[in-house]
């Protein structure tokens, strides 16, 4: 007994070692850790209960057969995130380059099918070359599998993806299909074909960092969600993201102890809104003096900044918020803020988390770039997503609200459950001087009569109480009681049902 007992614990400790002591030491020096530190890392302490690891790989062609480590290459289990559970992968980087063949694969199919029969999130630590090339099209064959779990887990379980080395090919597309990427600084890059295809093909040279890296992904593709300096921060963001998400859409998301009073009253709100309704101000102050303890856990932040998305608390529970910003492009709404938003919103209807829109919108972003780019279909992207949400909404309407811009944004004609305007908000077709231009086009050569003209419909339009007299605002609140407001409204829709007509599935304009 005693001899099967070693003979276990050192078949576990030859598996611990992944592709030993010299690629670990490698893997080390280039500021990345193992596999397994970063699970460690992850996971609460002791709460990690490990799968397969005595899985080998069956390829025989290319001597591969003289090389059968334990473990293929991927760390697969489950354990917890402040006592509620997880299942996770990592891959390993030192054996085969964290390159996928037919076992690896099935050990993340396993977990993937556990985490959706049981409902938990499942949580991707990615480090990959890509395909093992030796198995051929077996490797591609797991590849395949992996995606259609991940489009079966989609909407059912929160799927995180967290890029922390080179990831290529097939290795893109799993994490492409979850519901968040986050990325590496410096560490980690993600494209379908590396810097030398590019060259070879297009004659384009092209750094990795440049073609895939992190900036890359977070402020141009919008590929990925957020970036990280290294593994160690990478690892704490993502347990702190993992507190606000549900476990799966049949569960409500936690429910957090706070220390912050919803009936706190904030009088700098009241002078957040310049005098001048051409000065831009930050929206992310108002999110902020808002939600529990100044909380926010902001997503995509680098990308399409004239629109802000992320969680926050009221009363300890999580809330999604979409709001414009007034510092970046006045706050308009185009191509990249209408999609980047449209996805949140999606993601928020399908875990069961209310949404509170903050709404300063003067419009559309006009130009032949917005209109030869498709704005009107990624423009009906956000207005398709709000209109099919049947969670709480709530919108607070705190000065700009113009033309299809209002409608998109959670309005009460999208079924819209609290929708409120500051005193100083103005719901309107178009601005004043727009309008008046248009209205009174044959008094356009008489400057003064126009300027009286556009004085007229600021004092009868650029107010919130045309659209509250038919019942589009419910109340018009003062900005310092905002949070106390939006508290209570959301309090009072945590029993709210709401079903839309059945269907196979939508066909969102994509």
């Amino acid at each position: 007994m005693k001899d099967i007992l070693q003979e276990l614990e050192g078949r576990r400790e030859a598996a611990r070692q992944g592709g030993g002591e010299r690629r670990i030491a490698a893997q080390h020096s280039k500021g990345k850790l193992t596999a397994r530190e970063r699970i460690e890392l992850l996971l609460d302490e002791g709460s990690f209960e490990e799968f397969d690891m005595f899985v080998r790989h069956r390829c025989t062609d290319f001597g591969m057969e003289a090389e059968r480590p334990a473990g293929d290459g991927v760390v697969t289990g489950w354990g917890t995130v402040n006592g509620r559970m997880v299942y996770v992968f990592s891959q390993d980087f030192t054996v085969f380059g964290g390159s996928l063949s037919e076992t690896h694969a099935e050990k993340i199919c396993k977990i993937m099918d556990m985490a959706v029969q049981n409902g938990a999130p499942v949580i991707g630590l990615n480090d990959s070359g890509g395909a093992r090339i030796q198995e051929g099209v077996a490797s591609l064959a797991g590849y395949a599998e992996v995606f259609q779990r991940n489009i079966m887990a989609s909407g059912v379980v929160p799927q995180i993806s967290v890029i922390m080395g080179p990831c290529a090919g097939g290795a893109v597309y799993s994490p492409a299909m979850t519901d968040f990427i986050f990325m590496v600084r410096d560490s980690s890059y993600m494209f379908v074909t590396g810097p030398d295809v590019v060259k070879t093909v297009t004659n384009e040279i092209v750094t990795a960092e440049e073609l895939g890296g992190a900036k890359t992904h977070t402020s141009k593709s919008s590929v990925a969600d957020g970036a990280f300096a290294d593994d160690v921060e990478a690892m704490m963001e993502v347990r702190r993201l993992v507190d606000f998400l549900p476990a799966s859409n049949r569960e409500r998301p936690p429910v957090r102890p706070f220390f912050d009073d919803p009936a706190r009253v904030e009088p700098s709100l009241d002078t957040l809104i310049p005098d001048n309704p051409n000065q831009p101000y930050d929206m992310k102050e108002l999110i902020l003096k808002l939600s529990d303890e100044s909380d926010f856990y902001e997503i995509q932040e680098d990308f399409a900044k004239n629109i802000i998305t992320g969680f926050i608390r009221l009363e300890g529970s999580t809330v999604g918020v979409v709001a414009n910003q007034p510092m970046v492009l006045a706050g308009c709404l185009d191509i990249d803020s209408s999609r980047k938003a449209a996805r949140f919103v999606r993601f928020c209807d399908a875990f069961e988390i209310p949404i509170l829109t903050l709404v300063d919108v003067p419009g559309f972003l006009p130009g032949t770039g917005q209109e030869y780019g498709g704005v009107i279909k990624h423009g009906a992207k956000l207005l398709f997503a709000y209109g099919e949400a049947t969670v709480p909404k709530v919108t607070v309407i705190t000065r700009k609200a113009y033309g299809g811009a209002y409608d998109v944004m959670a309005s009460k004609h999208l079924r819209g459950d609290f929708n409120y305007a500051w005193p100083t908000a103005e719901i309107a077709v178009m601005g004043a001087k727009g309008a008046t231009e248009i209205l009174y086009r044959s008094e356009l050569g008489d400057k003064d009569k126009i300027a009286q003209r556009t004085k007229d419909y600021e004092e009868r339009f650029a107010n919130p109480f045309v659209a509250a007299e038919k019942g589009f605002i419910d109340e018009v609140i003062m900005p310092h009681s905002t949070r106390q407001r939006i508290c209570r409204a959301f309090a009072s829709l945590r029993g709210k049902k709401l079903q839309n007509p059945w269907k196979k599935h939508d066909n969102i304009p994509l």
